[in-house]
Formats: C-alpha cells, sequence, structure tokens
C-alpha cells in the first residue's frame, strides 16, 4: 500500500498527542479527514476523540467495505469514537448530523483487536441511550436553575412591596380615605403584577426550552425547524441475539439528540414475536436487508413476517439461514402458509438478493421464486434438497439471464439434473459472476459434461468445487479449463481423491471427504505443483488456484 503525502503528514501530527491543543484550533476542515484516517490507522483513540467532537462536516463516515489488507478499526478507537459524538452535542464546534458506521464492524479477536458487530451494536446502544441521559440531566439543571432565578426575582419583588407599604404607613396627616385608596391601589397593583408575572413565567419557560435546545444543538437547527429533538442520525448495521435484544428494543424505542437507524439486520437465535418488535421499531426509510439465523421461525412464521417486511420500500436483501422452514413433513396448513409466503414475497418490489440456507424444499422453487416481481441478481440455496423439477424451472426462469451470483452448495447433481445446469449455464452464461458448486457429488465423468458449459461463462469470476469427488486427472482437466476463461480469478478445487487414505467409498459424500484424514504418507504439495504447472504454462498469472476452503472468500475478487 502506498501512502501519500498527506496521510504521512497526517500520521506524524496525530502521533505526537501532547501537541494537540496547539494544531487543533487551527486545523482547516479539509484535513479532519485524512488526520482521522492516520489516526485509526496509527491506533491513537485520544486523537480520534478530539478530531470528532471538533468535527466540522455534516456527515462523517467511518467503515465501509475495506481494501484487501486493510483492517478494521482498533476497538478502543472505536470507543473513543463513540464517545466524542456524545461529547460534541453540546459544543458549538461540532456540525455533525449524520454518522455513517455501516460496515464498521470486524471479526472479533482478529488482527489490531476490531470491535465485531455484536459489541459494536451493544456499543451504538449505550450511547443513544447515554446521549439521552445527558440531555435530561442538562434540562434539568437548566430547570433548576431557571426556578432558583424565579424565585431570587420574587424574593426581591415581596422585599421592595413591603418596604413600599412600610414608607406608606409612616406617612403623616394621612386620613382614611386616602388610606383605602392606597390599597385598592395597591391590590390592582399587585393583581397586575401577578399577570404579569404568570405571562412572564410562561415566557421564561418557553425560552428556556428553546434556549436548551439550541444550546444542545448548536449548529444543527435544520433538525430543530423539522420539529424534532434528533440532532445526530445514526446508520449501522445492527446485530441481534437474545442477548442483546432487549438492549436494541430501548434504543430503537429512545426519543433523544441520537437517532438509530439500520442498513442491515441481522438476527440470531430470537423468537418471530421479538423480530416483529424490531421491525416495527425500525425506521422504515434505508434498511437495504434482514437476515434472520438459527431462528425457529417455521412456515407460519415466516409467513407472518413477510407483510412486515414488505413495509421498508428499499429492501434488497433477505437471508434465510437454519430456519426450521422444512416442507418434506406434511402437516395440515402447510399448503395455505406456503401460498402466504408466496404472496408476500411478491410485494417485495426491490428484492435481488434471496439466500435461503438448509430450509428443506423441495419442489416448491418454482412456487417462491416466480411470484416476484423483480429477477433476482443473487440467489443461494445451499443444503435446500432441490428437486430436479426444481432445478428444470431455475434453467428457464426470468431469474438465469440476469444472475450474479448462484450457490447451489449440497445439492446433489447427477445425470438427471445435469441438462437442467447446463441450461441455466447457457442462459447466464453473460451475467454469472459467482458460482458454487461445492459438495453436489460431481464426478470426473459428470464434470466432464459439464466443463463446456462452465467454459462459456465468459463474464465467471469465481468459481468453487470444493468437496466433491474428483481425482488428479479430473482437476487437471478442470484447471485447463479455467485458464482459458479470461475473467476467472479464483478457483476453489476439491482435494484430489488420491490424498485421502485408504478406505474412502468409491463415491464418497461431502461430509466424508470433509472428515476423511488425508494421507500423510503422501506429499499434498504435489497436486498443487501440478495444478499450478498448467498455469505457468498457459500464461496466466492472475488467477489463484485454492484449495483452502476455511479461508476462501470469493468476494476478493470484485
Amino acid at each position: 500500500m502506498v501512502f501519500s503525502l498527506v496521510s504521512l503528514c497526517a500520521r506524524g501530527v496525530v502521533s505526537d498527542h501532547s501537541s494537540s491543543p496547539c494544531w487543533l484550533r487551527w486545523v482547516p476542515r479539509e484535513l479532519f479527514r485524512p488526520l482521522l484516517e492516520a489516526a485509526f490507522t496509527s491506533y491513537r483513540p485520544l486523537a480520534v476523540g478530539e478530531l470528532v467532537q471538533r468535527w466540522p462536516e455534516r456527515t462523517l463516515r467511518v467503515g465501509g467495505r475495506r481494501k484487501q489488507g486493510q483492517t478494521a478499526p482498533n476497538r478502543l478507537c472505536i470507543q473513543a469514537l463513540l464517545l466524542a459524538v456524545v461529547r460534541g452535542l453540546s459544543d458549538q464546534r461540532c456540525a455533525l448530523q449524520i454518522l455513517d458506521l455501516c460496515g464498521l464492524q470486524g471479526d472479533e479477536g482478529g488482527m489490531g483487536d476490531p470491535m465485531g458487530g455484536w459489541s459494536l451494536t451493544v456499543a451504538l446502544c449505550t450511547m443513544v441511550v447515554q446521549a439521552r441521559a445527558g440531555a435530561q440531566r442538562a434540562l434539568r439543571r437548566e430547570g433548576e436553575r431557571e426556578r432558583k432565578r424565579f424565585s431570587d426575582l420574587e424574593r426581591e419583588k415581596d422585599i421592595k412591596r413591603e418596604r413600599g407599604q412600610w414608607k406608606r404607613g409612616k406617612e403623616p396627616n394621612g386620613d382614611e380615605v386616602s388610606n383605602d385608596r392606597e390599597r385598592l391601589e395597591l391590590m390592582e397593583d399587585l393583581g397586575e403584577e401577578e399577570m404579569i408575572k404568570g405571562v412572564r413565567r410562561r415566557m421564561e419557560i418557553e425560552r428556556k426550552r428553546d434556549s436548551t435546545l439550541a444550546g444542545l444543538a448548536g449548529s444543527k437547527k435544520e433538525n430543530e425547524e423539522r420539529g424534532s429533538d434528533v440532532l445526530v442520525h445514526v446508520r449501522a448495521d445492527l446485530f441481534v441475539n437474545a442477548r442483546s435484544w432487549e438492549r436494541v428494543r430501548v434504543a430503537l424505542s429512545t426519543s433523544g439528540p441520537l437517532k438509530l437507524q439500520c442498513r442491515y439486520l441481522r438476527v440470531e437465535e430470537i423468537s418471530v414475536s421479538s423480530i416483529r418488535t424490531l421491525l416495527d421499531l425500525l425506521p422504515h426509510q434505508g434498511l437495504l436487508g434482514i437476515d434472520v439465523r438459527y431462528s425457529s421461525l417455521g412456515v407460519a412464521g415466516f409467513a407472518e413476517l413477510l407483510p412486515l417486511l414488505s413495509t421498508f420500500p428499499a429492501l434488497n436483501s433477505l437471508r434465510l439461514h437454519y430456519c426450521n422452514l422444512d416442507f418434506r413433513r406434511d402437516h395440515p396448513g402447510h399448503e395455505e402458509a406456503l401460498r402466504d409466503m408466496s404472496q408476500g414475497l411478491a410485494q417485495l418490489q426491490e428484492l435481488r438478493r434471496l439466500s435461503l440456507t438448509a430450509l428443506r424444499l423441495p419442489g416448491q422453487l418454482r412456487v417462491l421464486l416466480s411470484s416476484l416481481p423483480q429477477p433476482l441478481e443473487i440467489l443461494e440455496l445451499p443444503y435446500l434438497s432441490l428437486s430436479p423439477a426444481d432445478l428444470a424451472y431455475l434453467s428457464c426462469s426470468h431469474h438465469a439471464s440476469t444472475l450474479q451470483q448462484l450457490d447451489l452448495s449440497e445439492n446433489r447433481l447427477d445425470e438427471n439434473t445435469l441438462p437442467s445446469i447446463r441450461r441455466f449455464l447457457s442462459q447466464a452464461s453473460g451475467s454469472l459472476q459467482h458460482l458454487s458448486l461445492s459438495g453436489c457429488g460431481l464426478t470426473d465423468s459428470l464434470l466432464g459434461l459439464l466443463l463446456p458449459s462452465l467454459g462459456g461463462c465468459w463474464a465467471l469470476k469465481s468459481l468453487a468445487l470444493a468437496l466433491n469427488p474428483l481425482s488428479i486427472s479430473g482437476l487437471t482437466d478442470l484447471v485447463r479449463m479455467a485458464v482459458r476463461m479470461p475473467s476467472l480469478r479464483q478457483l476453489l478445487y476439491p482435494n484430489p481423491l488420491e490424498d485421502y487414505q485408504p478406505g474412502l467409498p468409491d463415491l464418497p459424500s461431502s461430509a466424508q471427504l470433509l472428515d476423511w484424514p488425508l494421507d500423510e504418507t503422501t506429499n499434498i504439495n504435489m497436486t498443487s505443483s501440478q495444478l499450478n504447472r498448467v498455469l505457468i504454462e498457459s500464461g496466466r498469472s492472475d488467477l489463484f488456484l485454492t484449495c483452502d476452503l476455511l479461508n476462501y472468500d470469493k468476494d476478493l475478487v470484485d
């Protein structure tokens, strides 16, 4: 990574925190961004806090998609950023109105101690609640000061009134008529004074409220003109499980200077009613995707959630993983629930990504996909027990020619389903960029029939074929085909059958290939060397070959 001169100088500036009082007041707004990036890169949480508390622009974006080799921001730096946002609410120098933290989360325990999605969500919710409590404390303090000032003014008026009465009582030659007149005038003055005091009290209360909000808002007058107490909108990806659900619920339902908004929502191991509560609390504008995992939705629960999802106009991604949707069981009411699911999916006007993992929907793919109003771009169907009828529908559906990514992992392929796969590849040859057929039971003979169709996918960037029972001869034919595909950048291939210890069945399953030990007596690197020799002979240096299933990442080629 090559650093620019500005970034190198920024690193030098933030490295010495003792000098920050000297340069912070003179920094032009154009240099705040490179200084903040340098503070994150150099793990300088104090510099991060000082810069964010004085942020001169309306919008601050931290996170987003990272470049290859770039680590996520440090946990301490993120905590310093969140604390500075709260402090900046009462700092007139801070112009921040929109804080975008989408994609900020990293992998727990990764390089540089990043903050994972679960920890970041809890920290954001804590920040929202603390900001609300701080605003309430500021209002109470201001109210106490105003009440004290009012009581001092009233005490001073009482003293003046008593002095005036004492002086009038001391005047000589005063007759009864004049005393009555004075008493009437005094009563009128007191009544008028009480009325004026009541009007003044109302005016002071209104002025107090306006001045308090103005003091907290600073330069954020646009929010006040909209009649809202929100000073900063915080946009992030939220990760919610059973332990953090209550805290997220409180933060989303809290009205205060910080408003939490969600781009992608990921929930795990929570009930349908809890998911409904979250969806009701989320702002309807801005939610792009929802990911539900390990939650026992059932067919009826999923059908119950779909009408709520249709209220989010920008929703383009729906992912369900291990949610106990099983159509193999003959339960009463399944046909009606499936019809409700189809009608609910038809309401998702902007849906472009659909991921259904281990939901056991054999023979139901047509019912689900045919109802979608727009063709999909990403379709992930691993562990779905797809039937030949499902694959036949997919090959001729209106989604085939627009799909950019397809995952059919762990759906068994054979001579009966291979024609449908070849027909689909022909339809998607100009659009398909990522394909996964891992664990599909592809043998050398089946792969030989599929290779011509794979070679015709001229837009394909990554191909995953792990956990298929292929020999070294079949792998060599695969690589020879791959080097003739100009767009292909990554190929995930399986360990050949020759590398396993003896005793493996003739047609092993993907689970057996995953668990069966490799033969330590053979040189496993020999396979890699033989395949790389094909790359060298073809002159392809931009194609990456790997058999590392755990560390394979197709997104690295984008």
